[in-house]
């Protein structure tokens, strides 16, 4: 029950920040679901649970998605999708605590300095990003701090970027959860993790227009690297 209900609150989290600021499930959640359950069953209920709220949200804002830059994003994500699952599976769980934690930890300190890389840009820069963010999302879980660089350096407003987001979002999870199949939860912890992603949809859309975008993001961004600090630590202390 006490696991059950860490794994609820996670994902209540996790689904209201995403709902509150457009992005975050992940970030917020994988390190913390990787602590709780293990590095692969914490990133494919990362991958499932990302994927579908990507989906509901897309729902309103699907005209706004550009295709000339998603689909060069999407293509390369699934070319490297496979190579990230691959690479879960040959490390052993210190190791991969270790990279996940590294690569979550990273991405959010460059999301968080809105670095800005002359390749981020154009085509090139959209198949740079895309094969990026595919290999970490089935790696890690974490696969949109690339895309969110990408923006910054194409210059897209945050009513721009979500829809694209979540495209993206939609996209890299089906073919991350392809790859690393469904996690493997009983009956009644599905129905937990069903029940907080609802909740979490309640909270966060009644939050949005109360809270100011930048507190929000710095909140999303604050959670996500002491979690990817936390598992750096656990690695390193079980190697």
């Amino acid at each position: 029950m006490t696991t059950d209900l860490l794994l609820a609150g996670i994902v209540l989290l996790g689904s209201s920040v995403q709902w509150l600021t457009g992005m975050g499930f992940a970030l917020v959640a994988v390190p913390a679901l990787v602590l709780l359950l293990g590095p692969a069953e914490g990133v494919v209920l990362a991958n499932c649970a990302a994927g579908a709220i990507s989906i509901v949200g897309l729902a309103g804002g699907w005209r706004r998605v550009r295709p000339a830059a998603m689909v060069p994003l999407c293509a390369a994500a699934a070319c490297t999708v496979p190579a990230g699952a691959w690479l879960t599976q040959q490390l052993p769980e210190p190791v991969l605590l270790l990279a996940m934690g590294g690569l979550v930890t990273a991405a959010v300190l460059l999301v968080m300095r809105g670095a800005r890389v002359p390749a981020l840009r154009g085509t090139k820069g959209a198949v740079a990003a895309g094969a990026v963010g595919g290999f970490m999302n089935s790696a890690a879980g974490v696969g949109g701090p690339p895309v969110s660089l990408y923006a910054v350096n194409a210059g897209w407003t945050v009513r721009e970027f979500v829809p694209n987001a979540q495209f993206y979002g939609v996209i890299v999870n089906a073919f991350s959860v392809a790859a690393n199949g469904v996690p493997r939860l009983g009956g009644d912890r599905w129905g937990w993790v069903v029940g907080a992603m609802v909740v979490g949809a309640v909270i966060g859309r009644g939050l949005a227009g109360r809270i100011p975008e930048r507190h929000a993001r710095l909140l999303v961004l604050s959670l996500a690297l002491g979690g990817g600090v936390t598992a750096v630590g656990k690695g390193a202390w079980g190697l």
